[in-house]
């Protein structure tokens, strides 16, 4: 089969995704985000400490360097152990490499126990020191390994991503879907109603409904309440886009021949006119993730959203929340690094999926 007849007969679908994977930013994008996804889903595995656990003798320690030579030779992976001095002025703690201490690093080693998913008991780490200590992004005031604790809140900061756009999507379709094909009174109220919502300045009304949450309620209450909050305000926007479409799909001839054959209106909306928005849908939620993300950075970071012992990269840039922090101890902004490089990435996979949905384009 030659390339043009396999063109030909290729599915929606498979020419989307050769559409997709010219687009060389989106596929780097795609695969980035796979690789925070697995860390997130498998934090425990690939965190080499118990987020929680304290080191006493290293607050503020700064990230160790990974070296492969010593003295000239190669030995493999490793990192120098601290030595700490007090400045005499400041009395602040001085790390520097103690160049007679060689941890290497190895992979699949026993260390903090933790059971994955609260499910099954382990104590393997993917990588780790048998001696000594290994702390790639640093440790917080407290003495805890930032890196493991990045790891830990990449699951909760990627996923509420996902919820609360799934929660999104379900209201923008519905909402929007009875809008553009009903018209009339219904459409007009519902517009008039997602134009007030768009009025309201975003920011106050996070902080307004996060504020009312309970103080006493668990961290999982706190952290759905916060998914189904963004949700409510973030599916307008879908809505009117939705809404758009069907207006132009009602009077097609597939929909008025689907309401002559006596197809019920519930059928005709989800059978015939949504699975025809089906690519431009999953655009559309590829490219509002980031905004899901963003908000639970940001509501957490004004201490509004989840609050420890919950862990999420907005949680952690609460440490950073003072110039001394960003001018002494820089590490601690590498959260908002992650943030950027996911709603980047994300960015990037949704106008690739935009592109590759496009039907005109060549």
């Amino acid at each position: 089969m030659d390339k043009t007849e396999e063109l030909y007969l290729a599915s929606e679908w498979k020419l989307m995704w050769w559409r997709f994977k010219k687009n060389k930013l989106a596929v780097i994008g795609m695969v980035i985000l796979g690789i925070l996804y697995v860390l997130g889903i498998f934090c425990e595995f690939f965190s080499p400490y118990d987020p929680n656990k304290i080191f006493a003798r290293y607050v503020y320690a700064p990230p160790q360097k990974v070296h492969f030579f010593h003295e000239g030779k190669f030995i493999g992976p490793f990192v120098y152990g601290y030595k700490m001095e007090r400045d005499p002025e400041t009395f602040r703690r001085i790390y520097k490499e103690d160049k007679t201490k060689i941890y290497k690093i190895k992979l699949f080693v026993h260390g903090d126990k933790y059971k994955l998913w609260n499910t099954w008991e382990s104590d393997v780490h993917f990588f780790g020191v048998e001696e000594g200590t290994i702390f790639l992004f640093g440790t917080d005031r407290l003495g805890r390994d930032v890196f493991s604790r990045i790891l830990y809140g990449a699951r909760i900061s990627t996923t509420i991503g996902l919820v609360g756009v799934f929660l999104s999507m379900v209201l923008g379709i519905i909402i929007g879907g009875i809008s553009g094909y009903y018209g009339g009174k219904i459409d007009n109220f519902i517009q008039r109603t997602i134009e007030f919502l768009i009025s309201i300045p975003t920011i106050p009304l996070w902080m307004a409904l996060a504020a009312a949450l309970p103080r006493y309620w668990s961290q999982i209450k706190v952290y759905f309440a916060i998914t189904v909050i963004l949700s409510l305000i973030g599916w307008t926007g879908l809505a009117r886009v939705v809404r758009s479409k069907f207006l132009s799909l009602k009077d097609e001839d597939f929909v008025v021949a689907a309401r002559l054959a006596g197809a019920s209106e519930w059928r005709i909306i989800f059978k015939h006119m949504l699975p025809s928005l089906t690519s431009h849908l999953i655009a559309s939620a590829t490219l509002s993730i980031p905004g899901m993300i963003l908000g639970e950075t940001g509501l957490s970071f004004l201490g509004l959203g989840l609050r420890p012992p919950a862990i999420s990269w907005g949680v952690l840039l609460q440490e950073a929340q003072n110039i001394r922090t960003v001018a002494l101890y820089p590490w601690l902004l590498i959260p908002g690094l992650f943030v950027i490089i996911t709603v980047l990435c994300f960015n990037f996979v949704g106008d690739g999926l935009r592109d590759a949905a496009d039907p005109y384009k060549t």
